[in-house]
């Protein structure tokens, strides 16, 4: 029997938007905002003058932001940190993205590793999205991307095909992330002597977006007389989002620490680090999120559903962080077979079954 984890608390009637916050303390940090049906979005100025702009690309953005959430709930739903959200409407992901406290270390520090892939996912979202709408004709100022039609190269004509059909636009789409989402700081690059938090933010963003680019696929459609294939025609195609996701959930095991250039002790050895451009980057170690701590948004993992057999983070031993288990016995009751009755109604049987579900303590 299914059970809703007790970390992830549900946010119904919320449509939610991808919106960029300057707190007082000048250090810019993104937030998940939910708005009503009958609200505003809160929106930075650059923002706002974007929208009003390109008003129609507005769905584009909110679909990228519940496509985000969705696929972060997704890879990290058997983990500790299960991209829980708070009871706090302003800040869906808790302390890994937003209170002034945080952003001035009085709490735990931003920039972990689920803050990297946040802000991976969120950009990775929103270009998907965006250059999906286009794809299907949603838009008047894109469309298919039309650079490949007609040629294909020497080596694709020897092999009987050409670039044709409507492959995805996702220079529009990564164009349009860029300039929604990315705020550059004044006398600030990304180089080895040290990150501050917004850079790192900036970095990881772009990752996400160059993610939907590595995972894209070349797909083909045969045309001759009775299929015999003589030709291909090819166009390129993003993969469903699921895949970014978890090539995202790859690089975010592999993130890299590096230096706050705002920290005055900084080891030689890691300003030598010159960090590649694929890489996930955190500059604060994560918080073992096994208790809660509603100051922090951390909502534990007491409560959670474990797998008693499991060795991986979904175990019982791990998720619930050496505190024990509940062993409960779930009845459940379901249709079961089920016969097609002339004429004309399906006839089932109830079938019982009893299982042990297992939750933290």
């Amino acid at each position: 029997m299914e059970t809703r984890s007790s970390g992830v608390r549900p946010m119904f009637g919320l449509v939610l938007l991808l919106v960029w916050v300057s707190p007082p303390s000048c250090r810019a940090s993104w937030m998940w905002l939910g708005v009503t049906s009958g609200g505003d979005p809160v929106l930075s100025g650059r923002q706002r003058a974007v929208c009003r702009g390109k008003p129609f690309l507005l769905p584009g953005v909110r679909d990228g932001a519940r496509l985000a959430v969705a696929e972060c709930r997704n890879q990290f739903r058997l983990e500790r940190w299960n991209c829980s959200t708070t009871r706090n409407p302003a800040a869906v992901f808790g302390h890994e993205l937003t209170s002034e406290e945080v952003m001035s270390e009085r709490l735990h520090p931003a920039g972990t590793k689920e803050t990297a892939f946040i802000y991976a996912v969120m950009a990775a979202g929103l270009v998907h999205s965006i250059t999906r709408s286009c794809s299907q004709g949603n838009m008047t100022e894109c469309g298919c991307d039309a650079r490949l039609r007609g040629g294909g190269g020497t080596a694709a004509e020897e092999e009987g095909w050409h670039w044709g059909g409507c492959s995805d636009h996702i220079r529009f789409g990564t164009w349009f992330s860029r300039r929604f989402m990315d705020v550059v700081e004044k006398n600030s690059s990304m180089d080895r002597v040290g990150f501050t938090l917004g850079t790192m933010n900036q970095h990881n963003a772009e990752v996400g977006r160059q993610a939907i680019e590595t995972t894209m696929s070349t797909d083909c459609r045969c045309h001759g007389i009775s299929g015999s294939c003589a030709v291909k025609t090819c166009w390129r195609s993003m993969a469903p989002f699921q895949r970014v996701g978890a090539f995202l959930k790859e690089r975010y095991e592999r993130s890299v620490q590096v230096s706050d250039r705002a920290r005055r002790k900084t080891r030689k050895k890691d300003q030598r680090h010159l960090v590649d451009k694929n890489e996930l980057i955190y500059l604060n170690k994560s918080p073992n999120y096994c208790l809660e701590d509603r100051r922090r948004g951390i909502a534990g993992t007491r409560g959670r559903r474990c797998n008693r057999t499991s060795t991986g983070p979904d175990g019982c031993n791990l998720l619930c962080c050496g505190r024990g288990y509940n062993t409960h016995v779930v009845r459940n009751i379901q249709r079961c077979e089920c016969k097609f009755v002339w004429c004309c109604y399906v006839h089932c049987r109830r079938c019982e079954s009893m299982n042990d579900m297992h939750t933290c303590k």
